[in-house]
């Protein structure tokens, strides 16, 4: 497993590496433009949310992944009502960029996405991601239940045991909340 994480970690860099919120800058709505609805049945299906720095590099590893069937860009860990992609982006709150990943667990565990999530994304740098920095950027795994929450720390263990970082994980583990 570790052999796995450590396959998926050069191409995060190279990911990471290239998700800069200057070239991104076209896909931010402006003051008064209304957010587009995605049209999208999540009956059925389980969710996990997770930060790990831009969220479109986020979004883009767990929508390549068969048992997903949708990932939404947006912002967690916050309290603000609706804020706004320069709000977050600027870090005028307390807003991590994340992704809601809708998925069936008959067809991928959780614990993968959780593997996925820590392959895919530099757990060890303390609000930043590649050439992001700022709180925004933070690595968070949320969890909507003790087991989630175990799985998570479990997993930071055995990464930390294997010696897999060389720095300490620093990825915050926290209950998802519903805002705004």
């Amino acid at each position: 497993m570790i052999e796995r994480i450590l396959l998926l970690l050069f191409p995060a860099f190279l990911l990471l590496s290239s998700c800069s919120e200057a070239t991104n800058q076209d896909r931010s709505l402006t003051e008064g433009e209304e957010p587009v609805t995605l049209n999208i049945d999540t009956t059925g299906l389980a969710k996990a949310t997770f930060a790990g720095g831009c969220f479109w590099c986020t979004e883009a590893y767990f929508e390549r992944l068969q048992g997903v069937k949708a990932v939404i860009s947006g912002y967690s860990g916050g309290t603000k009502p609706n804020p706004t992609y320069r709000e977050v982006s600027y870090g005028r709150t307390d807003y991590a960029e994340a992704v809601q990943v809708y998925y069936d667990p008959e067809q991928i565990s959780y614990e993968t996405l959780v593997e996925v999530f820590f392959a895919t994304h530099d757990p060890t740098t303390l609000n930043s991601q590649g050439p992001d920095f700022g709180e925004q950027y933070r690595s968070i795994a949320f969890y909507r239940s003790p087991e989630e929450q175990q799985v998570i720390e479990q997993y930071i263990q055995q990464l930390n045991e294997a010696g897999t970082y060389q720095n300490d994980i620093v990825t915050y583990v926290e209950p998802f909340k519903n805002s705004g």
